[in-house]
């Protein structure tokens, strides 16, 4: 799944409050044990989208021909 920054907020959200039971914008529901469960799938979540919030870069590669006699 992809996560958005609405998904994090939302797991933010259940944190604060204490709730186990979450449900996605995709309309998933998880149910969590534990809250360091929460705080490890909140780390997860919170690198992916910033990964995904970076532009990607691009590699450019140049080759130059030189022409010589003889070839």
């Amino acid at each position: 799944m992809a996560w958005t920054q609405y998904d994090v907020d939302t797991l933010k959200a259940a944190i604060a409050t204490g709730a186990q039971d979450v449900q996605y914008s995709d309309g998933s529901r998880t149910t969590y044990r534990s809250l360091k469960d929460m705080r490890d799938t909140l780390a997860m979540m919170e690198s992916e989208v910033a990964a995904a919030a970076q532009p990607t870069r691009r590699t450019y590669r140049a080759v130059r021909v030189t022409p010589r006699s003889g070839y």
